[in-house]
């Protein structure tokens, strides 16, 4: 499963993309707004710094301007993915995009059927928010496990971005669940190496190293 980073903040970004272990970024507009930062200045060097899809958010209602904001994002960077709203406007703008040839990211999914629909438009990404719809009672990983019967069943090619994670479990079950990809914000990517076990080993092997006098250099 690919893991992207849902953050606009540049510095936290160009440092886990150090890691090697991010394939791509999310943003959208209430992150960007939390960065403080020039949109288009931010987006140059988050694209700069992870070679991944890079998804950007349109921000229009009408297909016509979100088709003028899309193709002015594309041109920021190759690997800039225009992000759209699961809405009848959002889903034309992604049929007109993706056969221009830009890829898209369609957000705010939270049923099956809106996901047959953005696979239809020829969507790249579909975003289904687990955490919100666990907010509200629902079982989000549930929606994962039935996008991923429609799409394999009908073979599209649409992938499954699961969104809105919280937890390191979330990122778990969206894996066993069939997800291409997950989108975690920076604390819960931080959290995916930690184990209580594995400090404790650490721990023990270090003392006992120590404990010889020696050094590998």
């Amino acid at each position: 499963m690919k893991i992207f980073i849902d953050s606009a903040d540049v510095t936290e970004l160009k440092a886990l993309a150090a890691t090697g272990l991010v394939d791509g970024v999310t943003t959208n507009p209430s992150l960007v707004a939390k960065s403080g930062r020039n949109f288009f200045e931010s987006l140059k060097e988050i694209c700069a710094a992870i070679p991944g899809p890079i998804s950007a958010e349109v921000v229009a209602q009408d297909a016509e301007t979100m088709l003028a904001e899309g193709r002015k994002l594309r041109k920021v960077a190759d690997n800039i993915v225009v992000k759209l709203p699961l809405t009848p406007d959002g889903l034309k703008a992604c049929k007109v995009l993706e056969d221009e040839g830009t890829p898209t990211n369609v957000t705010l999914c939270f049923s099956a059927v809106q996901a047959l629909l953005a696979a239809k438009a020829g969507a790249t990404f579909i975003s289904p928010f687990l955490g919100r719809l666990d907010d509200g009672g629902q079982d989000g990983m549930e929606l994962i496990r039935e996008i991923r019967t429609i799409y394999d069943i009908y073979d599209y090619r649409t992938q499954v971005l699961a969104a809105s994670i919280r937890s390191a479990n979330h990122v778990r079950d969206a894996a066993l669940a069939g997800a291409d990809c997950a989108t975690i914000p920076v604390a819960v990517f931080k959290s995916l190496y930690k184990h209580h076990l594995t400090d404790a080993g650490l721990e023990a092997f270090l003392k006992d190293w120590k404990a010889t006098g020696q050094s590998i250099l």
